[in-house]
């Protein structure tokens, strides 16, 4: 298989180009952007990070295709998070193109302008999870991570519910996919049968949940419900913001929901041999293609590990299939 990070801009339909755009410091290496001919100018579909190196490469890869940043008139932008948002929040600074943004992800960005935040939220989470001493790292970890503002504007759209934007001669589909973010939206050119998938469907990895400053009551049902509603699209070309184009997006779905469903079932046999918090459950699983331990991880993976973990947990919950308790201030779950 070809690098999927290697810089260039590569067609990958008639008028529609992928650009993937550097990660410094981040285990994904790059976040893929797409940019749509639109007639005037281009849409884009994500933004990428507001980094000088993104920046760059972004002007040399639009270059190649004879393109020039200043040609982007809008930016649908799949979710909140800063590999996907805050370079179209700069771009528009400079000129003028329209950012579009799923409201589910406000609450977020009212978070991250809010004067009045002690620490920070995921800290509170891994408490309640049964990981204080990972809590007191996190707490370490995200003590001066004070957030630029500047690059976290509010969007131009608010993007609600289902609905069609027109994109030059095409109209996408915009489909509202909460779970990896409350926010999260796809866009599906169901005549050229692409989906610009964000981080909803990735081709070679899942995509974390129940990782959010603002949590939704149950992200994990959220996500199953959003996969089965794009399973219920067309299949169609996956375009995922990390990794490389393939060729089914149900092909895909199929295995993240197989996947979804083997966690619970180690969820079940963890519990069902000693009740426990979700970092007691978290230690036990594997994680990564590389069945790693969370003692082997870094504390920000070792923090995604534990609250996807009660993500799932807090879904049997729901399902009846576990009860909880709260001990010493943290949730403890049991078979019911």
């Amino acid at each position: 298989m070809d690098d999927w990070t290697e810089p260039g801009a590569f067609e990958v339909a008639p008028g529609v180009h992928r650009i993937p755009l550097p990660l410094p410091m981040d285990g994904l290496r790059a976040v893929n952007v797409y940019a749509i001919d639109n007639g005037d100018g281009l849409t884009l579909v994500d933004g990428g990070w507001a980094i000088e190196e993104a920046r760059s490469l972004l002007e040399r890869s639009l270059a190649s295709i004879e393109r020039k940043v200043s040609d982007i008139s809008s930016f649908l932008v799949t979710h909140v998070h800063r590999d996907h948002y805050t370079q179209a929040v700069t771009v528009r600074r400079e000129f003028g193109s329209h950012v579009s943004l799923g409201i589910g992800d406000k609450p977020t960005l009212d978070l991250i302008h809010a004067t009045d935040v002690d620490e920070d939220p995921h800290t509170e989470m891994l408490r309640r999870a049964g990981a204080s001493a990972l809590a007191e790292e996190w707490g370490d970890f995200t003590a001066d991570s004070t957030p630029d503002l500047s690059i976290w504007d509010y969007p131009d759209t608010w993007l609600e519910e289902d609905h069609q934007i027109p994109v030059g001669a095409r109209t996408i589909d915009a489909v509202s996919t909460p779970g990896h973010t409350q926010g999260h939206f796809v866009f599906a050119d169901q005549a050229e049968r692409l989906l610009f998938a964000g981080d909803h469907v990735l081709p070679t990895i899942t995509p974390s949940i129940g990782f959010e400053p603002v949590l939704a009551d149950q992200p994990l049902v959220d996500f199953l419900d959003s996969l089965a509603k794009v399973r219920a699209l067309p299949d169609m070309q996956l375009l995922p913001a990390h990794g490389p184009v393939t060729a089914s997006s149900h092909v895909r779905v199929d295995e993240l929901l197989a996947f979804h469903d083997e966690r619970l079932d180690l969820c079940r046999a963890a519990i069902a041999a000693n009740p426990g918090t979700s970092y007691d459950v978290a230690q036990q699983l594997p994680w990564t293609k590389r069945n790693r331990r969370i003692a082997e991880m870094d504390v920000f993976n070792s923090a995604l590990a534990t609250l996807e973990t009660r993500a799932h947990l807090e879904l049997l919950v729901a399902r009846g299939e576990f009860i909880r308790e709260l001990v010493d201030g943290a949730w403890v779950y049991t078979t019911a």
